[in-house]
């Protein structure tokens, strides 16, 4: 089992699709300074690590306002 759980990490992020986005640009930022915001994270590596912290509500993010155009 997961944990935290895809369910849990869907209420505090609106789509699976943003919720990777946003997972994997905070691990990016936790390999190259380690700095997780959580006391003690159940998992050792950063993606489950920046999971940790969404599903704690420590991070969180902003959508954007653009949108693209062809």
């Amino acid at each position: 089992m997961l944990n935290p759980s895809i369910d849990s990490l869907l209420t505090k992020i609106d789509s699976k699709y943003t919720l990777v986005t946003v997972a994997a640009k905070r691990a990016r930022e936790m390999q190259l300074a380690d700095n997780c915001v959580i006391g003690k994270p159940v998992s050792h590596k950063c993606v489950g690590k920046a999971l940790e912290e969404i599903d704690a509500e420590a991070l969180s993010y902003v959508p954007s306002e653009e949108k693209i155009t062809d």
